[in-house]
């Protein structure tokens, strides 16, 4: 039986997350942030070190904390001038910035693959947010679904019953659902949640697996050292349980095209569980996929890499297929995407840098 007042919430692959909540002062919303200096971190000014651990922070704004006695080393409140040591346990309590968060209808291109009376299925380009947030309270992929739904009178872009089932990375490709009344956004909710929708993710990544195919098991929780990451936990009591199934699609010399089945659902889960195996995301910038990571020490190599790097500037994955039974018909229904230009055109360079090698070699 489906509970239609119950709002089912969940991660899902690759969603954007905020900072740590933490308390309020007056009448000021506050955010706690937590990190743990590396062991081979080397001395620098606290401030220095925040700025290039927290996005979207400016130099005075940790002043700002620092006046107010709101950082603090191993439990003491220290000054913007401390110098930070190795597995230094650093807490920053900080305005947390206000912003309009009302979703307005935006004329923003949309490509839709899908539409009934209860949903539709879009196609999300690489670098569209896709729900407004703090940073980004415009020019997203909910605000062109209230454009395009505009004169529907019964959407409500503000009311959280109605809208996006699940949510993919800023900087990621491919297919959503959006619910367009509150029980189909319940019944897609409940199937996302007891794990029975069916997606499939196409990824880039560094180096070529050992096995072809395989399942990657690991809590996926918030990295203590960088909060723009998560890891997996070495602890199974901590965390949220996560599975990825992958195959290799096809080698490419010091690269693989594969394709990831999402079990479960987690913020940044083929990203954390491909880093976690040693092959990490083609240029991806949060876990260390833009750097070169396989091949050789030539310069003309080292140019084809940066070369890659420009024409699929993102992290190379894409939301492929999605399945899911339909509200109401109960009819399963699967859809599936082509690889946008920018991850074809990368992966026609590496088949030929590959045929290439392959001929010279022979």
């Amino acid at each position: 039986m489906l509970d239609e007042d119950i709002l089912l919430e969940f991660d899902d692959e690759a969603a954007e997350f905020d900072e740590l909540e933490g308390g309020a002062v007056g009448d000021l919303p506050m955010r706690q942030i937590n990190l743990v200096a590396d062991k081979g971190q080397s001395p620098v000014r606290i401030d220095k070190f925040l700025i290039d651990h927290l996005a979207n922070t400016s130099r005075n704004k940790i002043q700002q904390a620092a006046d107010a006695g709101n950082i603090a080393v191993n439990g003491k409140v220290v000054k913007s001038n401390y110098k930070v040591k190795p597995l230094d346990e650093i807490v920053i309590t900080m305005n947390r910035p206000e912003y309009d968060s009302t979703i307005v209808p935006e004329d923003i291109p949309l490509e839709i693959v899908y539409e009934d009376d209860v949903l539709m299925v879009v196609n999300k380009p690489a670098g569209l947010v896709v729900h407004p947030g703090c940073g980004n309270s415009h020019g997203t992929l909910i605000n062109a679904v209230a454009w395009h739904l505009k004169d529907n009178p019964s959407f409500d872009p503000n009311d959280p019953q109605v809208g996006l089932v699940h949510r993919i990375d800023k900087n990621t490709s491919g297919l959503l659902v959006v619910a367009k009344t509150a029980y189909a956004k319940a019944f897609l909710g409940q199937q996302f949640f007891n794990k029975t929708t069916q997606r499939t993710y196409n990824a880039l990544v560094w180096g070529v697996p050992k096995e072809t195919t395989g399942t990657v098991v690991g809590n996926i929780t918030r990295n203590p050292r960088n909060r723009l990451q998560m890891c997996v936990s070495p602890d199974d009591t901590i965390g949220k349980h996560a599975v990825t199934h992958y195959r290799v699609l096809e080698s490419l010399c010091y690269v693989s095209l594969i394709e990831c089945n999402l079990e479960t659902g987690r913020t940044h889960q083929i990203r954390v569980h491909m880093k976690h195996i040693g092959h990490i995301l083609f240029n991806d910038d949060v876990y260390g996929g833009d750097e070169i990571l396989r091949g050789t020490q030539f310069n003309k190599y080292s140019r084809f890499v940066k070369n890659c790097f420009k024409t699929c500037p993102r992290q190379a994955l894409h939301a492929k297929t999605l399945g899911f039974v339909h509200p109401v018909t109960k009819e399963m229904m699967h859809f599936d995407s082509q690889l946008p230009s920018d991850f074809c055109a990368l992966l026609d360079a590496w088949r030929n840098y590959s045929s290439a090698s392959a001929a010279h070699n022979g």
